[in-house]
């Protein structure tokens, strides 16, 4: 089965250098880089424990009851798209605009609507916890805000560029990328 999200940073690195959308279809909607390794990890255990729940509601349907079978079912099916969500959760571009999507919310801004996209040194959360360091983050400047009223878009030390600072840098260059391209500044 392919797995469209891990596949982002393949067509750069495999593009030219001096071809800053390497993408055909530029309508359809896309991450221009890959689930870092902290996001995955935590999506593999989720699923580890999805397997557990899934062997137990087994158990519980051939010594138990099936309706509680069915609960325990529910909640593995639970689990399996809190994972499928998490490697959701991230920067996704394309002609029609940025879109950021969070575990629980989604938020689509059109090209027209941003006037910059840049890299800027500042405190960030670290793993998205409470504690902050000091790191990069890409902000968007809308024309209707400012870039303190909304959360940056990537950050150096979120799940997917800890420890990744080319990996940070690639996707930062690639949303500016789309930026310069579809964006009105």
């Amino acid at each position: 089965m392919p797995l469209p999200f891990l596949t982002a940073d393949r067509a750069f690195d495999e593009a030219a250098d001096d071809l800053a959308l390497p993408f055909d279809d530029r309508d359809h909607w896309r991450r221009p880089y890959r689930p870092g390794p902290w996001r995955v990890g935590a999506a593999a255990l989720l699923l580890l424990l999805a397997s557990y729940v899934l062997f137990a509601a087994v158990v519980i349907a051939l010594t138990g009851t099936v309706a509680a079978a069915g609960a325990v079912l529910g909640g593995a099916a639970f689990v399996i798209l809190c994972a499928l969500r998490l490697l959701r959760v991230g920067t996704w571009v394309s002609a029609i605009g940025l879109r950021r999507v969070a575990f629980f919310r989604t938020r689509t801004t059109s090209w027209d609507q941003i006037v910059a996209v840049r890299t800027v040194q500042q405190p960030v959360r670290w793993l998205g916890l409470p504690r902050t360091v000091q790191g990069q983050a890409l902000v968007v400047v809308r024309g209707d805000r400012t870039a303190d009223d909304q959360a940056p878009l990537l950050t150096s030390h979120s799940a997917d560029f800890l420890a990744r600072m080319e990996a940070f840098d690639r996707a930062a260059d690639s949303i500016e990328a789309w930026a310069a391209e579809y964006g009105r500044g």
